[in-house]
């Protein structure tokens, strides 16, 4: 592996919204005639000619591909990782890395794209980071290559994925994230509960919100001097998958504000409706009742964590990662035998037992440039086999066979001398600290038993109850702006977001009385919510 980095960056200010490119004519080139490019050897470079499903990738020469990363600082990269040393082995690909911190990653990201001095490879983008880079045509559209990439094809086709796919077409109907795919939707967030408080008072874990506010009531009965319910993430990830239960959006998933009405074929303005304030009543009335700590929305996650690893809490809100980092505290704080926590399913609301989510995770931008270099299609063969067949992505999620894992009738283990998560606390060596495997650049998304192969058996748990007792609510339909109505959308949104956000927090704290709904509304429409609403409607229906 080489690591690189190009200090040439330009300072200037970046264009806060651009728009997406013009309308192309241009039909897709056919799977035929992709596969005579590959035949081409003018153009085809060190491509496989026999590339298919199934087949292990190996550029038929050395070759070198320039690529972004993403620094985590608790797994900082490491140019002796085996990660690479083992790709360049089995593929004859060295990856070239521009490192970037990972908080700085989106800001020099930009930098480097716009100044034309990005890397072919443009890991860790979510949808909708594309989106700036469009109109300059600086990044690649990358549907119109996807025939030279049989594993993508297979697993978008098995898998039902192009109805997600909708979300990334921009209104060229082309898209510009490859993005990393799972076979399900996969439920992460919920709540952290201690159950050995449920146990003391003889209570079962909630199946609704309501059940959840009778709970929290029983539990400030025995503790009247804690708050109960002491949350993280400034409430956003609670609101959010609450929200979905309330048939409305709300936290990390109010987006544009707009949910879709099937029966009428048109977009409403979420925060406006029934649902909304039902919602934002809930989570008031727990405030009110000292359920639910008012800091919630304010404090830093190390505070809620602490409160909740000592004991002044007992109910926080988690994913299965932080789910562990809880007990490893706890067991310090708190000691291992005096505490049960558990990952409760996400309760049921008004809407019913809803359960929201994607099968997209972030992917791969590339390079404009990178369509022109002679080992174009060789690139394209080679994030393939990495990100979508079922051998690169064990690879890139376990590491080697018979060097960091075994296999046997299907099951994975880590051999003795590797460590990750809680499989061989004792192993010196971690699969991604020290060895760079299931890392954020290159491991993620693929088969459900694959995911799940890394989970606790309390996380399987998890995930097969939500997956038999939710139903999944699919994406709103796309609306596909082009570069003036982009521009219109956002500065139409912009105030309105703003005005949603910190009312909703002022409502649920208290600082502002839920009777003053009404008066929300109208200052909502002196913001032009209608105007808004009306151009989402507008485009969809010109461009569904």
């Amino acid at each position: 592996m080489k690591i690189s980095w190009n200090n040439k960056l330009p300072v200037f200010m970046l264009w806060l919204a651009i728009g997406l490119l013009a309308a192309c004519s241009d039909a897709d080139t056919s799977n035929s005639e992709k596969q005579e490019d590959v035949s081409n050897e003018e153009i085809s470079g060190a491509a496989m000619k026999d590339y298919d499903v199934g087949v292990t990738f190996e550029a038929t020469e050395p070759v070198t591909f320039t690529t972004l990363f993403s620094d985590h600082p608790n797994y900082p990269l490491k140019d002796d990782w085996l990660f690479f040393e083992k790709i360049k082995e089995r593929t004859n690909v060295e990856l070239a890395v521009t490192p970037v911190p990972m908080s700085d990653y989106a800001e020099k990201r930009s930098l480097l794209i716009s100044s034309g001095d990005a890397p072919y490879i443009i890991p860790k983008t979510y949808p909708g980071e594309e989106t700036p880079f469009i109109a300059s045509g600086a990044i690649l559209a990358i549907s119109d290559y996807v025939d030279y990439m049989p594993n993508y094809q297979d697993k978008v086709e098995k898998w039902d994925i192009e109805p997600f796919l909708e979300d990334l077409r921009q209104e060229n109907g082309k898209y510009y994230v490859l993005p990393g795919i799972h076979e399900n939707v996969w439920p992460d967030y919920s709540l952290a509960v201690r159950t050995d408080i449920l146990e003391e008072l003889g209570l079962e874990v909630p199946d609704t919100w309501e059940e959840f506010e009778v709970m929290l009531e029983k539990m400030k009965e025995a503790y009247p001097d804690i708050f109960p319910f002491s949350d993280r993430f400034a409430l956003d990830s609670t609101l959010n998958i609450a929200s979905v239960n309330y048939g409305t959006k709300a936290g990390w998933g109010l987006g544009n504000m707009l949910t879709y009405v099937e029966e009428d074929d048109e977009f409403i303005f979420a925060p406006a409706t029934d649902e909304y304030r039902n919602m934002v009543e809930y989570f008031s009335r727990l405030v009110e009742k000292g359920l639910l700590d008012p800091e919630s929305v304010t404090q830093e996650d190390d505070q809620a964590i602490e409160k909740f690893a000592t004991g002044k809490s007992f109910v926080i809100n988690t994913n299965g990662q932080t789910l562990t980092q809880y007990r490893t505290t706890m067991n310090d704080t708190l000691g291992a035998d005096n505490y049960e926590i558990t990952k409760i399913p996400v309760p049921g609301g008004p809407a019913g037992h809803l359960m929201g989510g994607s099968k997209l995770e972030n992917g791969i931008m590339f390079s404009a440039k990178a369509k022109d270099d002679p080992n174009f299609v060789a690139m394209l063969q080679f994030i393939d086999w990495l990100l979508y067949s079922d051998e690169g992505l064990e690879f890139a999620k376990w590491g080697v066979e018979g060097e960091t894992f075994t296999k046997e009738n299907g099951e994975r283990q880590l051999t003795e001398n590797v460590t990750f998560r809680d499989m061989n606390p004792d192993g010196e060596l971690h699969l991604q600290i020290d060895l760079g495997f299931s890392g954020g650049n290159f491991a993620y998304g693929g088969p459900t038993e694959l995911l799940h192969s890394m989970f606790s058996e309390e996380e399987i748990e998890f995930q097969n109850v939500m997956h038999a007792d939710k139903e999944v609510v699919l994406p709103d339909p796309p609306i596909k702006y082009n570069e003036l109505e982009l521009e219109q959308s956002s500065l139409l949104s912009t105030p309105l977001k703003d005005t949603v956000t910190q009312n909703t927090f002022k409502f649920i704290v208290g600082d502002r009385s839920i009777d003053e709904w009404d008066a929300f509304i109208k200052e909502l429409e002196g913001k032009n919510l209608q105007g808004y609403v009306d151009l989402a409607n507008e485009v969809y229906q010109k461009k569904k």
